[in-house]
């Protein structure tokens, strides 16, 4: 048994791996992401990986899991809505756009495998979707910048959704110029055309 292997138990143990298995992933695709070669990278054996994961696919979406965890994003509370938006996509696009290489590029043989698409996957991450904006929007309504009950799950997600599009088509970061468009040219006057931004108070 290899001496390192010896020396790591439980979480120490367990967080190698899954940082190999991310390094792994990105580097060479889900083709290549074999226990075997999560093991070598991690310099431990297969039989620690057989203990804790089913299968490959397990074992990438833990990998996955805590790439996001040693990624985190801060919800901002500025008391402006439009500042937090704009503040949120601007980190989630600091911290995540490496996911969407991954998303998209890196995981055709997965989809093929298991079936499932890029929605699947990103579902089967978020254990709270829509958390943050929920966060933002629930905080701009007790200012009484917007009411709530006008704003639906799909214009929630909007904002989130045109950026990660942007990433999945360019592969690149998000410039902060196409997040301002996103906020301003086409989120911020749906909310006004449907009632759900408030003037401010006189």
């Amino acid at each position: 048994m290899d001496l390192k292997e010896t020396r790591r138990r439980g979480s120490e143990l367990e967080n190698a791996i899954l940082d190999a298995a991310w390094l792994e992933l990105t580097e060479n695709g889900y083709a290549a992401f074999t226990f075997e070669s999560v093991a070598a990278r991690a310099e431990t054996s297969r039989p620690v990986l057989y203990r804790r994961w089913a299968d490959r696919g397990e074992l990438m979406l833990a990998a996955m899991d805590r790439a996001q965890v040693l990624a985190p994003v801060e919800v901002p509370d500025t008391g402006d809505l439009r500042t937090d938006v704009v503040t949120l996509l601007r980190r989630i696009n600091d911290a995540r756009a490496g996911f969407a290489a991954v998303l998209s590029a890196q995981l055709g043989e997965y989809y093929r495998e298991t079936g499932t698409s890029l929605a699947d996957v990103r579902n089967m991450l978020l254990k709270r979707p829509g958390n943050s904006m929920t966060l933002i929007l629930d905080r701009a309504a007790a200012r009484g910048q917007l009411d709530r009950s006008k704003i639906t799950p799909r214009v929630l997600e909007l904002p989130s959704a045109l950026m990660r599009h942007e990433l999945l088509m360019t592969l690149r970061p998000v410039s902060p110029e196409v997040i301002d468009e996103i906020v301003d040219e086409i989120w911020f006057p749906l909310l006004r055309d449907s009632g759900a931004l408030l003037p401010p108070p006189k």
